[in-house]
């Protein structure tokens, strides 16, 4: 059994090597929104390295009529909160290091988040980059529909949750929406 570490680092060359190889999975995974669970303030990410980039899921999202957030860390080891954004927006870098709407965008809360991982299992386990970020804000906001957002070869066999772990709702990749 790998350590979460040695673990991570093999799932980020797996995600490196599927960005790599599939360039157009991002807007393929944006063409199923219309299974997404409903929600009016959707979350999103600024994708950062391999990550799915979210830009056409934004561009989709906003065109079937959802209002758009991203998170932002203020405190690294508080929860995040969200604030509005369309795409186009100028952003900044939280104090994460992750791009971020401008103090001045409207704090909103969303009733479905879109977020990034690592991997995922067949019963909605997530494993994330280790920060904890994801993890504190999920806790602090139990009733949110989490839903990740990734390649569909990040699936897992099974991944070992802890305690604060909290499941996602679903994932959304470029061979559609599977809700856990």
């Amino acid at each position: 059994m790998f350590d979460k570490h040695e673990l991570r680092s093999a799932a980020r060359a797996r995600r490196k090597a599927l960005a790599g190889a599939d360039p157009t999975a991002a807007q393929r995974a944006a063409d199923h929104i219309d299974a997404l669970p409903r929600g009016s303030v959707v979350a999103l990410y600024r994708a950062m390295g391999s990550e799915l980039d979210t830009g056409a899921l934004a561009v989709a999202l906003e065109a079937a009529g959802r209002r758009l957030c991203l998170p932002v860390v203020l405190e690294r080891d508080a929860p995040m909160v969200f604030r509005a954004w369309s795409p186009g927006e100028p952003l900044e870098l939280d104090a994460a290091g992750c791009p971020a709407p401008l103090p001045l965008a409207e704090l909103v809360e969303p009733d479905l988040i879109i977020t990034p991982l690592l991997a995922f299992d067949a019963s909605g386990g997530r494993l994330g980059q280790g920060g904890g970020f994801y993890d504190r804000t999920f806790a602090a906001r139990p009733e949110v529909i989490r839903v990740g957002f990734a390649y569909a070869g990040q699936a897992v066999e099974a991944l070992s949750l802890e305690a604060h772990d909290m499941r996602l709702h679903g994932v959304l990749t470029e061979a559609g929406y599977r809700a856990f």
